[in-house]
């Protein structure tokens, strides 16, 4: 099988089609914690500055791995690489943001425990046998 015919596999095309909605969905719940925290802005117990910070970078992130995620269907192996790497990192990165305790408010917590989740599926798809036999090298 061709590198053209491994994507477009019907089970590359679901795996692509779901790995975009799920990284999709993170770059929204993302999106929408900023909007959270613009209007929060005047509540020092809610937004602190490790919360401007944290929401920015995850903000950033998941900009990276939904652009990672499109090119990736599009049979890009550095961005495949880029989102494995990613979808193993963040989850971790969250789960010590879930652990800290007092570090950040509740709010913030259950947001990144919902995006670590997503992030979750997204790292089995990824990481899956199926989309690695796609973009293995030779």
């Amino acid at each position: 099988m061709t590198d053209e015919q491994k994507l477009h596999h019907p089970r590359s095309l679901v795996a692509f089609r779901t790995t975009k909605l799920l990284v999709g969905c993170y770059l929204g719940i993302s999106v929408l914690a900023l909007v959270a925290v613009v209007l929060l802005s005047g509540d020092a117990a809610l937004v602190t500055d490790a919360v401007w910070v944290r929401v920015v970078i995850v903000v950033a992130s998941a900009l990276l791995m939904f652009l990672s995620a499109v090119r990736t269907a599009r049979g890009s192996r550095q961005a495949y690489r880029r989102l494995r790497i990613l979808s193993g990192v963040m989850p971790a990165a969250i789960a010590v943001i879930l652990a800290v305790p007092g570090a950040f408010p509740v709010w913030l917590k259950i947001e990144q425990g919902v995006c670590g989740l997503v992030l979750l599926g997204v790292a089995a798809l990824v990481n899956g046998k199926h989309l690695r036999a796609v973009f293995a090298v030779g």
